[in-house]
């Protein structure tokens, strides 16, 4: 008996002094995901890549919003959704200690405005997405005013741009005008 003390003595302590002393994980470990709305351009990456369905994504027509959501409830921390955003919004943190006393506090939300057509004042995308796709024209190195004079491009859903293809300046397109005959 006493040899086996003198052996759990020499051993030392096993395990960690955790929740009194703070635990110091791995490099590289997955924990609870960190959001920044910021850096969010409301693409939707996110949720089609969430095996879990802990992001959702609602587009109110009405008030010309998109809400984003992320239910911290049903995440299984598989960093899809890191891997995925293309403006690195968001990403998993070290912090594992997801215990609240609200379930609301397990919700983390944004809310975006939509993008209205030029032409036919539908919305059609995220704002921040159209900023977004004039910021990369910009880095990759086409001159600013060149990118103000395409704003209008940017700014008109995709339905309105087929329309304009299609009637190219003022001149009937074969297929429409194939397609009319019918």
């Amino acid at each position: 008996m006493f040899k086996l003390f003198k052996t759990l003595r020499e051993a030392g302590t096993a395990t960690v002094k955790y929740p009194f002393k703070p635990l110091e994980v791995a490099h590289g470990f997955r924990g609870k995901p960190e959001y920044d709305p910021l850096q969010c351009i409301a693409c939707g990456a996110c949720i089609s890549a969430c095996p879990a369905n802990a992001l959702t994504m609602e587009t109110d027509l009405s008030s010309g919003e998109r809400r984003w959501q992320l239910f911290i409830g049903r995440c299984i921390y598989c960093a899809r959704c890191e891997e995925v955003c293309p403006t690195r919004a968001i990403h998993l943190s070290e912090d594992f200690e997801t215990a609240v006393l609200n379930k609301d506090d397990l919700y983390i939300k944004s809310t975006f405005r939509l993008q209205y057509c030029r032409q036919c004042h539908e919305a059609f995308a995220p704002k921040k997405s159209v900023e977004y796709a004039m910021a990369l024209m910009v880095a990759s190195g086409v001159e600013e005013s060149s990118i103000e004079a395409l704003r209008p491009m940017y700014e008109t859903c995709p339905s309105c741009k087929q329309k304009n293809n299609l009637l190219n300046n003022e001149r009937r397109n074969f297929r429409l005008h194939a397609e009319g005959e019918k």
